[in-house]
């Protein structure tokens, strides 16, 4: 039975699918006014619980009680819940990119004027008010498909609070966002609780959740372990750690130790062009290198465009011109489109693994040689026997979690998504790899393991480009980083030297006065000959 300070309670929650049990027993209890964390590996069932609550999986699917405000519920959907004033943002973003920002936001929740007509002007103006408050400054009428993927999440989250929501449920809100976007959303979430609105929140960022959550519920293997109290239990990341995986983790990141060799990779007056502002430089006259066994980070807010140089390189131009020159092994090469860049031997792992990573109807063995499909086929036709071979190998050798490689890998928990990915790249047998937010969404434990795959394609001689949002984690795995600011490259900072600090500073400063690091005779490299301009 629900305390009278408590705005949900749910009891003995049983999901079962065919095969199955996601969920078993569950409980949760979470009072009013609080922001309330739950924490758990990838498929512990944290997602599943919150599909349970807001009629995703509707009454009489599960087993157990949903008791909120008071009452029994009997949610049939997710219109039952947000009429009860539950709003729920999931992981998987559930915007149309063809549509604009300001009706993304009010999709399904239209402002009517006059005759039941759409009130374009009032809708836009409201949609500044509530782009505002998530501190994105966007033009309301630009289509979401010309946003990236953390834009999109705060999209998600002001089309939430354009509802009148009681109690707000966040699934993984900040996997997108970098520090300083993620600390302005932490900064919402407070000012809503003083407005007494109940926030759960789900997140693999662990100071995140020391930081701003009142209690912590962790589930682990579909089971309820704990509820802790922030203030009263003391609780800090290793506690959390330890009540996730069962056992205590005490290091984040793998022991190594790197060899590095010659330059690999050299990119030099790297230039390009917004797509339709053309004034507008993503990428001004950048040049950084990187060498045989060493893992490389970029750090850069959210817009800096980190994504933009890398992914240009990569082939997949943003812009309508590059000009500037990439050397591989210092040879001068033309990367002008995605095919040449893998015969090249480059591998682009991307931000967003759902969308661009890899085929949401594919399964495992069908993703690992999506991007080389020749090295599976014969006479134009696949060998079925040789791509379930390759994939199998890749499994084991990743240690991807699956019943085999039949499985879909839209069905895998988001750490084995990334590592049938990784195996992706990895067939086409690239020299310099390229992970764009390569643990996004990805709990502690598996976080652990990725960080292992790529310190171990590091000691095989491949060149590693990290970006992150995630300070700690570039500083943790980096050999050197750079930084950049508003399309420029503002420092480089070896690995002894980084501190959150610095590389904040870096990351918002001028580049016209930024300080940067002088370079070491050792860093020195033959500039290619010739432009090569596209």
């Amino acid at each position: 039975m629900a305390q009278p300070d408590e705005i949900l309670r749910m009891t003995g929650i049983t999901k079962t699918f065919p095969g199955v049990k996601a969920l078993e027993d569950v409980h949760l209890a979470v009072r009013r006014g609080e922001i309330h964390a739950i924490c758990g590996e990838n498929g512990a069932g944290k997602s599943t619980l919150m599909k349970v609550l807001s009629g995703v999986y509707p009454h009489g699917t599960y087993e157990g009680d949903v008791v909120y405000d008071g009452a029994v519920q009997q949610f049939r959907g997710i219109r039952d819940s947000e009429a009860a004033g539950i709003v729920i943002i999931h992981q998987e973003l559930a915007l149309v990119p063809q549509l604009s920002i300001a009706e993304n936001i009010f999709l399904g929740n239209e402002v009517r004027g006059r005759f039941g007509a759409i009130d374009w002007k009032t809708t836009n103006t409201r949609a500044i008010e509530l782009m505002q408050r998530v501190g994105l400054s966007e033009d309301p009428t630009t289509l979401v498909s010309e946003i990236g993927v953390g834009k999109q999440q705060l999209v998600e989250i002001a089309k939430a609070l354009g509802k009148d929501v009681r109690l707000l449920v966040l699934d993984e809100p900040t996997a997108a966002l970098n520090e300083t976007d993620s600390q302005h959303l932490l900064s919402i979430l407070d000012g809503l609780r003083s407005q007494g609105i109940t926030a759960i929140i789900i997140s693999h960022k662990l100071n995140e959740i020391e930081q701003i959550s009142d209690s912590i519920t962790i589930i682990r293997d579909g089971r309820s372990v704990e509820t802790l109290n922030v203030k009263d239990d003391g609780v800090d990341e290793d506690r959390i750690i330890r009540s996730m995986v069962g056992r205590s983790l005490s290091s984040r990141f793998p022991d190594h130790t790197p060899n590095i060799g010659d330059v690999l990779l050299e990119v030099r007056d790297w230039t390009v062009a917004h797509p339709s502002v053309p004034d507008r430089l993503v990428s001004k006259s950048n040049s950084f290198h990187v060498r045989r066994g060493e893992i490389v980070g970029f750090a850069g807010l959210m817009g800096a465009g980190r994504t933009e140089l890398v992914r240009s390189v990569f082939g997949r131009s943003y812009g309508r011109w590059i000009s500037g020159t990439v050397a591989i092994d210092g040879k001068t090469v033309q990367l002008a489109s995605v095919p040449a860049a893998i015969a090249a031997g480059l591998a682009y792992v991307t931000e967003d693994r759902k969308s661009l990573g890899f085929n949401q109807l594919d399964d495992i063995k069908a993703t690992t040689v999506a991007a080389a499909l020749n090295r599976v086929a014969t006479g134009g036709v696949i060998d079925e026997r040789r791509e379930a071979s390759v994939a199998e190998e890749y499994k084991n050798s990743m240690r991807t979690k699956a019943p085999s490689v039949n499985a879909p890998v839209a069905k895998l928990s988001g750490g084995n998504q990334q590592k049938v990915v990784l195996s992706k790249w990895m067939f086409t047998g690239p020299e310099v790899l390229i992970l764009d937010e390569p643990t996004r969404g990805i709990d502690v434990g598996a976080k652990y393991e990725i960080y292992g795959i790529i310190q171990r394609l590091a000691d095989q001689g491949k060149a590693v480009i990290v970006v992150s949002s995630e300070l700690p984690e570039l500083i943790g795995l980096s050999d050197r980083i750079y930084t950049i600011f508003e399309g420029s490259i503002t420092g480089e900072v070896a690995k002894a030297d980084a501190t959150q600090e610095t590389l904040m500073r870096l990351m918002t400063s001028n580049p016209a006065t930024a300080p940067r690091r002088a370079a070491r005779a050792d860093d020195a490299v033959a500039a290619p000959v010739g432009p090569d301009t596209k």
